[in-house]
């Protein structure tokens, strides 16, 4: 069995050297990056540490291995598939941009019945809170008024 060949159309001049912007191409999250078997979650479950607030449960096993992501939203959060999807993306985003910076260990993050109202800046603050709160994420500078303290003193204190 031959396939044919589509056939092209040609373009015109006007379109030569023009390069397409596609807005839809995401990185996506490599799959060492997730955590996916039954016996990993339950690892997780019962041996790391849990942080929660309203929205999320986050719960967090450090070992050696790079950090890796695992989510469970269940049909209890929205019973739209659609609105769990929306949740995931969020947090798998976040996850994503925070990859460098967290400690090594494998991350679940539970959802609950309030992360369905939520919209992605509430979700990703929550997620951050939690990982600022469980110690996973080192903490944001504060941008103060002050200069910084220096460790030595460049100038001698004067008796009085």
């Amino acid at each position: 069995m031959t396939q044919q060949a589509i056939p092209q159309t040609p373009g015109s001049t006007q379109d030569a050297g023009v390069v397409a912007f596609v807005p839809n191409v995401r990185q996506r999250l490599p799959r060492i990056a997730r955590v996916r078997a039954k016996a990993d979650f339950e690892r997780v479950f019962n041996a790391g540490k849990r942080t929660a607030e309203p929205r999320l449960a986050l719960h967090w096993l450090a070992d050696d291995a790079a950090p890796r992501l695992g989510l469970a939203v269940s049909r209890k959060v929205d019973s739209r598939a659609v609105g769990r999807n929306r949740i995931k993306r969020c947090l798998r985003e976040a996850f994503r941009q925070w990859r460098p910076m967290l400690r090594p260990g494998a991350y679940v993050v539970v959802a609950r019945s309030s992360a369905a109202q939520a919209n992605r800046d509430a979700l990703r603050a929550a997620f951050e809170q939690l990982l600022l709160r469980a110690g996973a994420l080192p903490p944001s500078p504060v941008a103060g008024t002050m200069p910084p303290a220096t460790s030595s003193p460049s100038s001698p204190v004067a008796a009085p």
